[in-house]
């Protein structure tokens, strides 16, 4: 009788995948271990434990949507008393208004202990300069796009095509403002004085946050704050930015500031997610040097 093949011997290539699989989540499981118990826990940045005075680098990159990884990033550098100034590199069109309102006041906190550049680079405009305005020092390189200051609420109408469609939608609702802006009715002078109320209140909260960050009269802002975009150079003439120049320069006016001579080191975050494989060879150096996750560096 002929012996029975194993699962293995059945299944050479499942067999192997499943070892490699189980190797793998074991190896993550014993690093995160060792993170654990070497950093003090999940809440504890390891960069920050380093011994020694750093810079630290905010980066603000892409739409602003959810600012916690970056408010955090931002606590956790004003909190740390190694952490001698920070430069925040924003390359953002900007987002929603509430987010970059939330980062505009952890920048501003950030702010009040420890100097602070702001390095726009290709676009730092609307949420993006929102960002930026409360910092000591706003550089932007002469083709910079930013400005943008001012509010838009996008509606959309359907009601045609629901037509054509043959439907139609009905709304119950418990008073006349709730579906003020539905896609499936045309909106009233009565919705429409009502929405532009509320993208006028947020345009005044905006422009009197920059006009406070700036030090500028708010009947200043008000004159730039019709949502036009302008060139860093452009902006600098504007008074919405002090120097002209890149990271570079940034970087060496916040040494200046800081009063740092020479190399020092320095920390990026906020960390971001990475997939698994990218993980795994960070964990043995082989994985390509990018920002998304907080890496220790000079300048």
């Amino acid at each position: 009788m002929p012996n029975k093949l194993h699962f293995s011997q059945k299944h050479p290539f499942l067999f192997g995948f499943t070892l490699i699989t189980a190797a793998v989540i074991l190896l993550v499981g014993v690093m995160a271990a060792l993170r654990f118990w070497a950093f003090g826990g999940p809440d504890q940045n390891p960069l920050l434990r380093s011994s020694g005075k750093k810079l630290g680098v905010v980066r603000i990159d892409g739409i602003i949507a959810n600012p916690e990884r970056i408010t955090r990033w931002i606590t956790d550098l004003r909190e740390d008393s190694s952490v001698l100034g920070v430069l925040l590199r924003i390359n953002s069109p900007g987002g929603a208004v509430a987010p970059s309102q939330e980062i505009y006041r952890s920048v501003k906190r950030l702010a009040a202990v420890k100097p602070v550049v702001a390095s726009m680079g290709s676009v730092a405009a609307s949420g993006g300069y929102y960002a930026a305005a409360p910092a000591h020092k706003i550089m932007a390189n002469p083709a910079t796009i930013t400005g943008s200051i001012g509010v838009i609420m996008e509606l959309s109408n359907m009601e045609g095509l629901f037509e054509k469609l043959g439907l139609k939608q009905e709304s119950l609702t418990s008073g006349k403002f709730k579906d003020a802006g539905s896609p499936f009715k045309p909106m009233t002078p009565e919705d429409r004085k009502y929405l532009q109320g509320l993208v006028m209140d947020l345009h005044g909260q905006f422009v009197a946050d920059v006009a406070a960050a700036r030090k500028m009269e708010v009947s200043e802002v008000e004159i730039l704050a019709d949502g036009r975009a302008m060139t860093g150079k452009q902006a600098l003439e504007a008074g919405l930015v002090d120097k002209l120049g890149g990271l570079e320069e940034s970087v060496d006016l916040l040494k200046s500031m800081c009063g740092v001579e020479g190399k020092i080191a320095v920390v990026e975050g906020p960390e971001t997610k990475t997939n698994l494989l990218w993980e795994i060879l960070g964990m043995i150096d082989l994985s390509p040097d990018t920002h998304n996750s907080p890496w220790r560096f000079q300048y």
